[in-house]
Parts: structure tokens; sequence; C-alpha cells
């Protein structure tokens, strides 16, 4: 049963599948991984800001907040099924506050525990590995950043399991998980996760990672999951650590600082690339080569407590990767965006700062601006746009920009991620809506959104206090205006 307090109003942009208030205060909720996937927005005041709410609930719970949905005025209020079981049936959103209750002091994976709860030590697998790919051909992610290839968890005498679980083999990863809110603003999934393309999609290299190793995972069993867990929230989490424990080892960044950068025809020693990474990291990885190219680093750790929360520990590799002693070639990526956006990033236990440097093109006159990474999107009239592509007076979403400015998409957020896009005329961000692509075109000193090459948009009225309005491209409705990039 849900008991809620609530003053509300609706926006001007509700559906069937999304309900806004001002305020709604869940006091009590019963929630279970049933296989249906519903979603509510809500307002959580006093500030109106939007929270995309998506949660698994027993069908009674639903009935429920009906019901109280039409207490507040909603007297034709119903609530959408907008997912199907056949993906990871959770958000992130959810998974976020997510914890194991296991300790993060005493004894490490691969050490002798006083009494052997597997879900708070990781055993077998408690040799954990970080990998990370250098692709050059094809090129993949940021041309100054390596990308992320996944987290193992080898067993401790260097042997390893793999595709421990073909029942949590999910699939619809991208949908049904998304990136999360300790991941902005920077998005690692869509930036620093890539497939090489030859190979598949990025979507079908996560799938991978996970149903090869995660499941291996003895901390991520569901039985070592909080009770009422939705299903695939131990996938969420695995998702999270990997990319959380990525960011704090910017390999591209340490080998620079040590005089070590990409280049066609400079060659290394094995000898000076472990030295120039335990000089700015501690600890030595190993790395891998594509013949003589150098396409993979591997960091060591063993782990005290979960996965999901536990704290990692760094360690020297115990052993070698496939590269030669020498005659290494580092070599450049290509077609990669390089982007000059400093970015400070906090993971569960390590706190780290990195610079990511991109490049975005440009404008028609003076200096060309850079696109930046996140960034309100502001309407030449005043407001701006919502989580769900809006056009309100209202606190405005954080839209995260992947690409250059010749080509990018746009992801908003408030609390939650939502792809945006442009079909039928009308921008929209949501659940279910593709990720479309954009251009930016630089006028005087604003960098301006475009769709389909226009730089116009418009809606049938003006934003005042709670009420919204529909943003359709081009300049055929009752209110035009333009629409400023503006880095956060």
């Amino acid at each position: 049963m849900v008991n809620s307090g609530f003053s509300g109003y609706a926006e001007g942009d509700v559906s069937p599948a999304r309900f806004t208030f001002t305020w709604l205060r869940v006091v009590e909720s019963s929630l279970s991984a049933k296989n249906t996937h519903f979603s509510i927005t809500v307002t959580k005041g006093p500030h109106d800001e939007l929270v995309d709410f998506v949660a698994l609930l027993l069908p009674e719970a639903m009935l429920s907040i009906a019901g109280l949905l039409a207490l507040a005025g909603f007297s034709t209020a119903s609530i959408v099924k907008n997912f199907t079981s056949s993906n990871i049936n959770v958000n992130r959103g959810i998974i976020s506050e997510l914890s194991s209750g296991c300790p993060t002091t005493g004894t490490a994976s691969c050490g002798t525990p006083a009494g052997t709860n597997t879900c708070c030590f990781e055993t077998p697998g408690g040799l954990l590995l970080q990998t990370q790919f250098w692709d050059t051909s094809p090129s993949t992610g940021p041309s100054n950043s390596w990308t992320i290839h996944g987290l193992w968890p080898d067993e401790c005498n260097l042997s390893f399991q793999e595709n421990c679980d073909s029942s949590r083999a999910y699939t619809g990863i991208s949908t049904a998980y998304g990136p999360g809110r300790q991941l902005d603003p920077q998005l690692h999934e869509y930036r620093f996760w890539k497939n090489d393309p030859n190979d598949g999609s990025d979507e079908e290299l996560w799938e991978h990672e996970w149903e090869t190793h995660g499941t291996c995972m003895s901390t991520l069993d569901v039985s070592c999951l909080p009770s009422g867990s939705p299903k695939g929230a131990e996938a969420v989490a695995f998702f999270e650590t990997v990319v959380g424990l990525f960011q704090t080892l910017p390999t591209y960044e340490w080998l620079a600082n040590q005089g070590i950068t990409p280049s066609s025809s400079t060659t290394h020693t094995l000898a000076s690339l472990t030295a120039a990474i335990k000089a700015e990291y501690g600890f030595t990885p190993s790395f891998d080569c594509d013949g003589s190219d150098l396409s993979g680093a591997s960091y060591y750790f063993h782990l005290i407590g979960s996965v999901i929360d536990g704290k990692f520990v760094p360690i020297n590799a115990p052993e070698s990767g496939s590269c030669g002693s020498t005659g290494i070639k580092y070599l450049t990526k290509t077609g990669s965006p390089v982007t000059t956006t400093s970015t400070s990033t906090t993971t569960k236990s390590t706190s780290t700062t990195t610079t990511k440097t991109t490049s975005g093109g440009g404008g028609s006159t003076g200096t060309p601006i850079p696109l930046p990474a996140t960034a309100f999107i502001q309407a030449s009239t005043g407001g701006g746009l919502l989580t769900l592509g809006t056009w309100s007076t209202q606190t405005l979403a954080t839209m995260h920009l992947t690409g250059t400015s010749n080509s990018f998409t746009m992801v908003s957020s408030k609390g939650m991620y939502w792809n945006c896009g442009a079909s039928g005329g009308e921008l929209t961000c949501g659940s279910g809506v593709s990720l479309g692509t954009f251009t930016a075109v630089q006028s005087g000193s604003q960098l301006l959104l475009a769709s389909g090459g226009s730089t116009a948009f418009s809606s049938d009225g003006v934003p005042s206090g709670s009420t919204v309005f529909p943003v359709f491209t081009g300049s055929s409705h009752a209110q035009a205006y333009t629409l400023a990039i503006v880095a956060t």
C-alpha cells in the first residue's frame, strides 16, 4: 500500500504515462520485482525540480497511486506500462541508493576471512582487473582518453571463470539502465565505454561484459541484494562500479604527464610505459599489444566488501600482458573529438580530478566556441528546456552533449537521464525517445541549437510559472525563438 501526502497541479506536458506534482512524499511503499515497468514523473518542491521516477510496483500499489492522483484532481488519471519484462526492469535512479550492508574494513579478497560470507567477500574471483582499450583502427572514444573494457574477477591463482549464470544474461541495457546520477556530468557509458564497431554495438559490449564477468561475482549474486530489489539491480551496480573505477584511472593523462603521448612513429619499451604509470599512480598495470601496437591496459585490485560499494585496494600487476619488451607503438587515434572541458569526479571510494579535451566546430564569426559537455538550453525570449524537452521558466535541466558541433547527441537530466530527439516536428526527451542528432551553429558569441540545419524553434504559447509548452522545430507556431547552448 502507498501512503502519500501532496498538493499538486499538472504541467502542460502531462501525458497518460507521466504525472507532475509540486510535491509528492511517499511515506511507505510496497515494491516488488514484478515483470511490469511503470513510469511516473513527479515534481519535488519547493523549487519545482523535476524527478523522473521509474519503479517496479505491485499492481495494488499502482492502483493506490492512481486513486491518490484522482483525489488530487486527476479524475482521468491512468498508469501506462511502458517497458516489458525482457529487459532489465530497473532504472539507475533507484539503484543509486543500493547498499550492500557490507563493511569496507577488514580482510581484502584473496586473504583469509574470519568467516566466509560470499556476499561481503568476493570469491573465488578475488583478483579484480579494471581493463581498458586503446583502439586506433578503427578509433573509438575521445582521442585523449582510453576507453572502458570491463571489470574482471580473476581467481587468486590467476585462473578465471566466465558466463556463470545464463539466467541473468540481461538485454535492453541502454533502455532499462541508461546512465545514472553518479556518472554526471560525463555520461561515461556513451563517451568512454565503446565497442569496436566491427564487433558490434556499444550495448553488445556492455551486455557481454556483464554476462561474461559480472555474473561470476559472488557479491553480486541475487541473494546478496536487499529485499525487494528490482530485477537487474545487481547489473546496474556492476555498471556503476566499472565506470566509477575507470574514472580514477586516467591512463592517457598519466602517460602524458610522463612525456608519453600517441605517435605514429615513436616506439617505447614496456619498462618505460610501466614506470610512467607507477610514477603517477604508485602501482604497475599490465599492458597488452596487438602485434607491436599498444591496445590495452589492466589495473589490478583486491576488494574489501562488495562490488556494489566496497573498497578497491590497488596492487601491482601479478603477471605481464601480451606486449613485448621493446618496439611498442602508442599510435594516435583518428576521427575522435577532442574537448577542453575539465571534470571533477568523485567515486565511491576514491576522488579524482581528470581533464578531458574536446573540440567542436563551428561558427560563422569570431573565435570558435567549443561544444560543452554539459549545458543549459536557454530560449532567446526567456526560459529554456526542462527534462522532457518542454519550454519553461522553471529551473532548467542539465543537458549532456556528446560529439562535436557538427554532429552531437543530447541527453537531459535533472535527477534522471532521458534521450532527446526531434521527430515529427517536435523536440522531446524521454525514456522512449530515440537518441537524435543535433548540430550547433555559432552566432556571434552564442552557440545555437539546430535541428535539421535550422536554428528556428517555436511553441503555441509563452510559459509562465507552472505552465510549459511543447517545443517544435521551425517557426510555424505562434511563438518563435532560438535556443542557445549555455555551458554549465
